[in-house]
């Protein structure tokens, strides 16, 4: 059962300025070709246009009962600690001057809120995940309502 699912895919605005860029680089490419190589610019630039933005569009960060996916990569529920929805300002912070090099991050430039997932357990590969994403909120309340709560005796139950 999913409890979050969020596909990371390029906004419209993106696909267009993107578009609007490669069709005007390929208009001063073009210059003095004839059309056959005309046709073969600007194909090739839209194509590798396309499959950049659609290759962005597939990370999905996903929690199920037991687990958070983002990406390729995933974290047991069991393994979180603090988890924090962030502000533009914190998320910014985050990616940049307060980054750690050895946390997971799943960004995208065009999604500027963050959750912040502090990662628990025995020598973490990752001290933290810090995931994009367009509600966070959302994201946080979904993780702490799935991930397991320790019991006074030292036993996880769910």
């Amino acid at each position: 059962m999913h409890f979050y699912r969020e596909r990371l895919f390029a906004p419209p605005l993106w696909w267009v300025v993107g578009m609007v860029t490669m069709l005007t680089f390929g208009a001063i490419v073009w210059t003095g070709f004839d059309l056959l190589i005309t046709i073969a610019v600007f194909g090739a630039l839209i194509a590798v246009t396309a499959a950049f933005l659609v290759n962005w569009g597939q990370a999905v960060i996903e929690v199920t009962a037991g687990e958070l996916r983002a990406g390729p990569a995933t974290l047991p529920l069991t393994m979180v600690g603090e988890v924090r929805a962030l502000s533009e300002a914190q998320a910014r912070a985050l990616r940049g001057p307060r980054a750690d090099p050895a946390a997971h991050t799943l960004i995208r430039p065009y999604l500027r809120d963050a959750v912040y997932i502090e990662v628990k357990g025995p020598d973490p590969a990752s001290p933290y995940w810090l995931l994009a994403t367009r509600h966070p909120a959302r994201l946080a309340a979904a993780i702490e309502t799935c991930r397991p709560v320790a019991s006074p005796g030292g036993l996880n139950m769910t």
